[in-house]
């Protein structure tokens, strides 16, 4: 656990201090680097996570209280964004994505290994794989579509946009399709690896983002609290994982239980991939940046003092 966060602090910290010392050529940097995530890295890993997926009935019923969790948040999200905040069309997809997409990859899944133990990676990673994967290729690229500046005007064009910038997508209709037989273990080895090689990456483009809204004046470090930041935060850290046990309960009552590592999946801050689908359609990238990184210190500084907790007691 000490290594996740050290690692994301450190390549937070590299992109804030390369934006400060190489300015455009960082940003343009960051955006290459985004670029070679959506078009490279993102299917790659994608395609050949999924073609080897294998799911029993045990873990089902959660991954269903999943699902019905994130829709309750995401319908809640936006009609905060909406009635409440009144906020603008790329700040009202930016609060919709920042609540849906957890990080329950690249933090997630070694959170659960730190707090609960090596047999709570197996259904860490199936949440992972899939439910926030399809929420990130489907429904968040779908709400940057719909809400994104980058996206066209009319409805068909979002629809087009949707289709032709999410080759994460594709690469998860084709992983389904493609018989288990085609699939070469040493690629599917190397696609679970590049998963977490991602963490770094994503993470210094979050730093180069901060550091650039910094240095123009639009953004501190760390970011200001706003009302959508905490709309956002308090969805992810609160509601999100409070809406899950709810229904875990009941589950639970009717001879159902998750696992354990659902619980901490739920709890996942801000999903780094939200930068993806700001950068692509023109949601508010500040907005999303400061997100990421309020929620991920909040989760990692209480994750760290339950396992100094546990080591002490």
């Amino acid at each position: 656990m000490i290594a996740v966060v050290a690692a994301i602090a450190l390549s937070t910290a590299a992109g804030v201090w390369a934006e400060r010392r190489w300015g455009d050529g960082a940003r343009v940097l960051a955006v290459r680097l985004l670029d070679l995530l959506l078009y490279v890295g993102l299917p790659f890993i994608t395609f050949f996570v999924i073609a080897r997926l294998k799911l029993d009935a045990g873990v089902g019923v959660g991954l269903l209280l999943a699902y019905a969790e994130l829709a309750t948040v995401g319908a809640v999200a936006y009609l905060l964004a909406t009635r409440v905040l009144r906020a603008p069309r790329p700040v009202v997809g930016a609060v919709v994505v920042g609540a849906l997409l957890g990080n329950t990859g690249y933090f997630g899944i070694p959170l659960n290994a730190a707090l609960l133990g090596h047999d709570a990676i197996a259904p860490a990673i199936a949440w992972d794989t899939t439910v926030s994967g399809p929420m990130f290729y489907a429904v968040a690229f779908a709400v940057g579509a719909a809400f994104g500046t980058r996206a066209g005007g009319s409805a068909r064009e979002r629809v087009k946009a949707f289709v032709t910038r999410n080759p994460p997508l594709l690469a998860l209709v084709a992983g389904l399709l493609v018989p288990d037989a085609l699939v070469p273990e040493v690629l599917v080895t190397a696609a679970r690896g590049g998963a977490f090689a991602m963490l770094p990456i994503a993470f210094f483009v979050l730093g180069v983002t901060l550091g650039s809204e910094a240095e123009a004046g639009k953004l501190a470090i760390p970011p200001p609290v706003s009302a959508p930041l905490v709309t956002i935060v308090g969805l992810r850290l609160v509601l999100a994982p409070a809406l899950f046990a709810g229904l875990a309960l009941l589950a639970g009552a009717a001879g159902a239980r998750p696992p354990t590592a659902y619980y901490v999946q739920a709890a996942a801050p801000c999903g780094v991939n939200a930068i993806v689908v700001a950068h692509v359609y023109g949601l508010d990238l500040r907005l999303i940046a400061g997100a990421i990184l309020w929620s991920t210190a909040i989760v990692a500084l209480a994750a760290l003092a339950y396992v100094g907790l546990g080591g002490l007691l």
